[in-house]
This record gives C-alpha cells, sequence and structure tokens, in this order.
C-alpha cells in the first residue's frame, strides 16, 4: 500500500543513529544520506527515511501518530526496543508484552524516538 513513509527529524544523525540501531535489530542495513542531507532505509517492501523539515521550521512528532515496524518474532521486537532505549530513544505506553486487539494478539514494544516521534514494533502472535 505505501511506496515510503518520511518523517521529520531535527537533528538527523541522531536519529540516524537511533534508527540504524532499531532497525539493525530487525536485520535491515545503516541507512544512507543523500546529498540533501537526508536519510533513507531501502528494503524490499518500501522506504522509509528521515528529513529535516522543508519549511524550516522544527520538526514535531504528530498527536496520534504512530509508525509502526512489523517484527518477525517478540525477540526481534525486545531487541528492538533494547537497542532503541540504548540509542538515545525513550520509553512510552506499556512495557513492550502482549495486548488483545481486533486482529487478535499482538507483541507490541513502543518507544519515542529522538524527535519524539512515536514508534512500534509489532509481532502478530499465532
Amino acid at each position: 500500500m505505501f511506496s515510503h513513509v518520511m518523517i521529520g527529524a531535527n537533528d538527523i544523525q541522531e536519529s540516524k543513529k537511533f534508527y540504524d540501531a532499531i532497525l539493525g535489530a530487525m536485520g535491515y542495513e545503516p541507512g544512507v544520506i543523500d546529498e540533501k542531507g537526508r536519510c533513507f532505509y531501502f528494503t524490499t517492501s518500501g522506504v522509509f527515511a528521515l528529513s529535516k523539515p522543508i519549511n524550516d521550521e522544527p520538526a514535531c512528532h504528530g498527536n496520534g501518530s504512530t509508525i509502526g515496524f512489523a517484527a518477525k518474532t517478540s525477540d526481534i521486537a525486545d531487541a528492538w526496543y533494547a537497542a532503541g532505549i540504548a540509542n538515545g530513544g525513550t520509553a512510552c505506553e506499556d512495557l513492550p508484552g502482549v495486548r488483545e486487539g481486533t486482529i487478535g494478539k499482538l507483541y507490541l514494544a513502543y518507544l519515542r524516538d529522538p524527535s519524539n516521534n512515536k514508534v512500534c514494533a509489532l509481532h502478530k502472535v499465532d
């Protein structure tokens, strides 16, 4: 459905360190910085990117917004969470664990990135 997701970051290098760590825990390569200073993570299913806002205003999080990353296992979600905490992320919501949802049991881990964007690792429990 999506070709890419791009979020605002106030400090690209600080955010790259965070995303390199959490996405690395999921098996993805480090981000690539382009000539405009943006950071891109290329996958077979789409692109995730970081950019300073083009209007020169500070980046800010979307209230009610969450970017979710698919985790193959709950152990990978836990590694994602630990990597994020160790690399500038902050805990938000409940600790990682199983929650019941409309689509069944989900293992969820939530963090705030260095620019306060809310991100989540999600593993659908069978």
